[in-house]
């Protein structure tokens, strides 16, 4: 099997996973007992850092992983949480509907924050700070309705507290 680092040939997509990337990656193979059960840490990594997955990336991780690029492809396109086609928002949030958020207005929050943003759930706005997202469940049904934005949760969210977080946004 050929380095992932060689350059590609004449018309070929161009590399995507840097050496760190690589690096890391490769960090993971002694915690696990198989390649493949490397694959999603792998695929976090890229879309930590890429912020989305494209298909270049699911090759490479193929290969560094000595798998199928359909064995790849076939985890990421399992969970909903990564995206293919374009870079998400440098922040994501999720708005829960799970029955207990529905039933405190998380639909209704959801939809304020699409019309306040001028996107649709899994839309990102044009200045790329921000992708809107529906979840179905975040698990913090005291909390409700709730949203997860990066790393944290906000809790029982209004509309002011929404557009605080909207008008808040790097």
């Amino acid at each position: 099997m050929s380095s992932v680092r060689e350059q590609p040939a004449g018309g070929a997509a161009a590399r995507v996973l840097s050496e760190a990337m690589i690096e890391e990656i490769r960090g993971y193979f002694p915690r696990y007992p198989t390649r493949q059960a490397v694959t999603l840490p792998a695929l976090h990594v890229v879309n930590r850092e890429l912020r989305h997955v494209p298909l270049q990336a699911v090759v490479e991780v193929a290969e560094l992983l000595e798998l199928a690029p359909a064995q790849v492809q076939d985890t990421l396109t399992f969970y909903g949480f990564f995206k293919q086609d374009a870079p998400h928002g440098r922040t994501r949030a999720w708005v829960c509907r799970s029955i207990s958020c529905a039933l405190l207005g998380g639909d209704d929050l959801l939809r304020h924050m699409c019309r306040r943003a001028g996107i649709q759930p899994g839309q990102t706005t044009p200045d790329g700070k921000l992708t809107l997202e529906f979840a179905e469940c975040l698990g913090a049904c005291e909390a409700a309705p709730c949203m997860l934005a990066g790393d944290t949760l906000h809790k029982n969210l209004t509309t002011h507290k929404a557009d605080q977080f909207l008008d808040g946004l790097p």
